[in-house]
Formats: C-alpha cells, structure tokens, sequence
C-alpha cells in the first residue's frame, strides 16, 4: 500500500479510471467531482473495463477544494478546455514539495502549471486510453491504458528518470497500469500527438470513428500525412520521431476497437473542444521557428469553425 496521497482533479473517464484503480489497489484517493457529486458521495464508482468490472462503494468525494486534505500527487485529469480554473484548484491541494501529474493532451501544459505553482514538482503523464464516461460516477473502459511519464523541467530540457516518476509508477503499476519511463518529456509530448492530432480532429471534421478513418483509403492516407506533419513539428523543436513509430500509431489504430475520439464525443455534447492544446498550441510552436505545417494549419482552422458554431448552437438551445 502506497503512502503517497493522491488528488483527482476531474473525476471523467480517465480521472475516474485511474484514480478508480488507485484506490482499488490501496491508495488513498481523493476525488474532486463537480455535476456528479451527489451520485458518487453516496454510491462510489462503478468501472466497466475489458480487464473486469470493479465498483468501489464508498470513494473519498468532494465539490469544493476547500473541504480537500493537501495531497502529495495531485492529478490534473480536467480537460484543457477548463484550465482557466487551475489557479482556484491548485494551490489549496498540493504539499510542499509535492507533485503535479498532468494527464492532458496536447503540448504546453506543464508550462502553465508551473507559471501557477513555480515550486512544485511537475510530471507529465501522456494516457494511451480508450475510455469513456457513460453516466454519473460509471466509467467504460474499452481499451489499452498504459501512460507514458517524464518530469518536466523549465523550456522543456530533458531530466531524465527522477527517483519521483519512480515511486509514481511503482504506484501505479501495482494498480494494474502500464507505465512507460521517459527522459524527455518533449519528445513524450510530440509522440502523443502523433496520433491525438490527426485522429481527434479528423473524427470531428469527417464525422468519423477511428476504424472509419483506418478502413477508406483516403482518410488513411490523410491520417499519415498528418502524422509526418507532426514529426516535421517535432524536428522544429529539436525532436526527431522515427517512421517506425508512426507506422506502430497506425498498426495499433488499426487494431482498436470501434472508438470515438475524446474530441469527438465533446464536439456531440456540445462541449468545447481542446483545439488549441492538441493543435493550436504545437501548430504556433513550428510557426515559431518558421516551419509551416499546411494541413495542420488548415485542420486547425477547420476545427475552429465547428468549434465555434457549435457553442453558438448549444448557446441558442440553453437560451
């Protein structure tokens, strides 16, 4: 059993899951929760997951940081999208000398985190995850699951494995994930996006699951041109991404089962879409060093369109 207390800040379906195999496994968790408060205080989480279903009655359940313990590894599992609400959420929770893990997509992250909180440690943590949230406090998981961990350290220098990302995986890896240890947490970040940029936004832009994109010839060669996109991205900033680990996106997509991107499934709740962590955000980073990324660029525009009308819409339908 872990000492280390940990914090889930979004409790959705990859917060829920992780922080739900934590507790399992004998850590003590404590879950920040909004809209699924009451559900959860009073029946726990239920896990619906290939690996076997699991329900924890009674979870550690809270709707305001206030009322939270300081914890030594706080989670960072809310969407991009709600970052604004950091400043508010973080400093209340976090030990001395504790730990950040930021399980975001995209490229930048650890950087606000640190512009918030310049004395805590912070790790990102890059989730290979197919999981959605079904209901209040109920969590499928379909698929995969490992998380991929490098300590950030100011302009994105390399730190090598640090005796924290050590006890982090020890901690997770006897809760059943797969944890992958990397000394530089950059080059970490531009794998990722190697698939969230072409699969989060063509799912969106075509109206498409990822085994639709793989099946038609045409959509999957967009996909891998989009992913030679990222790694000329990656080259911008000093990483280089062998071929062999764009084929191993396409090959692993390939034998996924039918999934709809995180990204997606905002874009059919009407919900903002994290367009400018996963595609924003390293499209600006090439721009930068004067790299221009053509379809990234024109995905991104095309992304900010929907996005926009979107919430244009669901405005119109609250109104």
């Amino acid at each position: 059993m872990s000492e280390r207390k940990y914090a889930i800040v979004g409790t959705g379906a990859l917060g829920g899951y992780y922080g739900a195999k934590l507790q399992k496994a004998g850590s003590g968790v404590h879950f920040l929760l909004k809209r699924d408060y009451e559900k959860v205080s009073q029946d726990g989480l239920l896990v619906e997951s290939k690996d076997g279903n699991f329900t924890l009655p009674q979870v550690n359940a809270y709707n305001d940081v206030a009322k939270m313990p300081k914890c030594d590894v706080v989670i960072v599992a809310l969407k991009t999208t709600q970052n604004r609400l950091l400043p508010k959420l973080l400093p209340s929770i976090v030990k001395n000398d504790g730990i950040v893990l930021v399980l975001q997509n995209g490229l930048g992250v650890e950087e606000e985190i640190a512009e918030i909180l310049p004395k805590v440690h912070i790790i990102g943590g890059l989730c290979f995850l197919c999981s959605n949230k079904v209901g209040a406090g109920h969590i499928h998981h379909l698929d995969y699951g490992q998380i991929t961990l490098g300590e950030y350290a100011h302009g994105y220098s390399s730190m090598g494995i640090t005796d924290r990302m050590q006890q982090i995986a020890h901690d997770f890896q006897a809760a059943g994930i797969s944890i992958e240890l990397v000394e530089d947490l950059l080059l970490g970040r531009w794998k990722k996006l190697v698939w969230n940029i072409p699969y989060n936004g063509l799912s969106v832009v075509l109206n498409a699951r990822t085994d639709e994109l793989m099946a038609d010839t045409s959509t999957r060669t967009l996909v891998e041109q989009l992913m030679y996109e990222v790694k000329a991205g990656a080259i911008s900033m000093g990483r280089n991404l062998p071929d062999s680990f764009i084929q191993t996106m396409l090959d692993y997509t390939v034998k996924m089962k039918p999934y709809r991107t995180s990204m997606k499934i905002d874009y059919d709740e009407c919900r903002p879409l994290e367009v400018e962590a996963i595609v924003g955000n390293p499209l600006r980073k090439a721009q930068e060093v004067g790299v221009n990324l053509p379809q990234i660029n024109c995905l991104y525009h095309q992304l900010k369109f929907l996005d926009g009308r979107n919430r244009i819409g669901q405005l119109t339908v609250d109104s």
